[in-house]
């Protein structure tokens, strides 16, 4: 199989993304991810843009070793100049250089005819190859370039010592049919062509990111230029895990390797939401929460049969654990006796009737069915009284001088619980003081907060996410205080473990 080196630019163009700024550790934290998942190229900035820039690129180059590092740099000697002393440390490091080629950047934004454009290209990649041995150069806006000027400046710069000529389409613009016969042509066209690797860099303006870098795959292209969650400018870029996972999936069509670890495409993705605060769509591909969930009651009997029914791969290849059987309205008795067989309640045939016939009734006012409202159902069909875990109580010392400190009294059914804890802050202390409570070790997944009323005023909802014992339980709580509201949303969590402890136990 041919191979695809995957130059991953999370750093400098995802970071672009409003709102995504990294600072050097965090970039740092990102990059060591990236190492271990094994791409090839890591660009780590825009030195000349600001110190931090120049710093992060810097840190990584002295310290990420088994990976090519670049630095991004304008066709200007200033800029040439900074990259090259930013990646200097770097094992493996490339000076990326860019320059509009097309009509209207060149009119608009350049100020400059098509001769002084080639000039300036030519220029600055003879500059570059004399302080790196590899040069990459990107024509910006190439899709919307003439194909006449965009062939001879990449013959030109390839001339000119470019080891890696890249082919953006830098505002999304391309479809993939345009965009395949575009790099043919370029294969065709540029007579030194086989001196340099060809890569692509797409936009996903109109969501067409990925499959146009497939296309250019298929076209020639042997580097695609992506980031984890397809983050960057406006839209974002191709998505490497979709991409890595096309290629992965689809080898009858697409015969070509890559050198990511697949394993560890979960994790990564996971680790650039936490630290760029940017939550991760239920619903996208791969690494969404709903990637491989089931809930269609066709669906959930097909993958309960036969995993491929409705599965092109398994979670566990992207990193995650398993596929998750989402009960609602929309599942069979099939899926539910499953989610009953999983939560260890065993029931006669005539109590699985009855108890689906509730579970209906409920699904139907509710998008989603959690393990908390089958045991009620099941509570309530066969006359069970499960404990309910009920914050009574909180009280919270904190201040910018004082250790945050937290109160709590919980009580179940007749029996009450008091303890205080500290933490990192009052959430925290609140949190621990429950735990000690209740006696239940947990490890806290998500935790969120949103506004559900506008106004000073305004209530907040909390939900939260716990682990405990390998199995995920989800809590909600509503107040206008938003530490409260945080209170009864991990208690309400804890409260589904116990209903679970008792139901196996019954």
């Amino acid at each position: 199989m041919d191979k695809i080196d995957i130059f991953d630019t999370t750093l400098r163009d995802g970071e672009q993304s409003p709102g995504a700024a990294m600072n050097v550790e965090q970039k740092y934290e990102i990059a060591l991810q990236l190492e271990k998942l094994g791409v090839n190229v890591i660009e780590a900035g825009f030195p000349v843009s600001s110190p931090q820039q120049f710093e992060g690129c810097k840190l990584i180059s002295e310290r990420i070793r088994g990976v090519t590092v670049a630095a991004l740099c304008r066709s200007v000697k200033k800029d040439i100049d900074l990259a090259a002393e930013s990646i200097k440390a770097a094992a493996q490091p490339r000076i990326h250089t860019f320059l509009s080629t097309s009509p209207i950047h060149m009119d608009y934004k350049l100020k400059k005819k098509p001769d002084e454009v080639y000039e300036m290209a030519v220029e600055a990649v003879k500059y570059a190859r004399n302080l790196c041995a590899e040069v990459e150069f990107s024509p910006e806006d190439a899709t919307r370039t003439e194909m006449d000027f965009l062939c001879r400046i990449v013959e030109a710069v390839i001339e000119a010592g470019a080891t890696v000529v890249n082919i953006p389409d830098t505002v999304g613009y391309t479809v993939p049919e345009e965009f395949h016969a575009m790099i043919s042509e370029i294969r065709q066209r540029v007579p030194n062509i086989d001196k340099a690797k060809l890569s692509v860099h797409c936009h996903n303006d109109l969501g067409l990111g990925v499959a146009n870098t497939i296309a250019a795959i298929q076209a020639g292209a042997r580097q695609a230029e992506v980031t984890i969650n397809g983050i960057g400018e406006r839209a974002g870029n191709a998505s490497l895990e979709e991409l890595v996972m096309a290629l992965n999936v689809r080898k009858d069509a697409l015969p070509y390797a890559t050198s990511i670890d697949t394993t560890h495409l979960y994790n990564t993705s996971r680790l650039l939401s936490r630290i760029i605060g940017f939550p991760i769509a239920r619903n996208k591909a791969i690494v969404g929460e709903n990637a491989f969930a089931h809930e269609a009651g066709i669906h959930q009997d097909g993958v309960l049969k036969y995993r491929q029914t409705y599965e092109i791969m398994t979670p566990q290849t992207v990193g995650r654990t398993d596929s998750k059987i989402v009960l609602g309205r929309h599942s069979g008795l099939h899926g539910y006796s499953k989610r009953l067989e999983d939560l260890g309640i065993t029931l006669s045939e005539n109590e699985l009737k009855h108890t689906y016939e509730r579970f209906l009734q409920i699904a139907d006012r509710k998008k989603e069915v959690f393990d908390e409202d089958v045991f009620a159902i099941v509570s309530d069909e066969l006359g069970r009284h499960l404990s309910t875990l009920t914050l009574e109580y909180f009280n919270i010392i904190s201040g910018n001088t004082a250790i945050p400190t937290a109160t709590v009294r919980i009580t179940d059914g007749e029996t009450t619980y008091e303890e205080a804890s500290t933490g990192d802050g009052p959430v925290d202390a609140i949190f621990r003081a429950i735990e000690k409570a209740v006696g239940i070790e947990t490890i806290l997944e998500e935790y969120n907060v949103q506004a559900v009323t506008p106004g000073k005023q305004a209530v907040g909802e909390v939900s939260v996410i716990i682990r405990i014992e390998d199995r995920r339980f989800s809590g909600t709580g509503s107040s206008t205080d938003v530490l409260e509201a945080s209170a009864r949303a991990y208690v309400s969590a804890l409260a589904q473990y116990t209903r679970l402890r008792e139901a196996q136990s019954e």
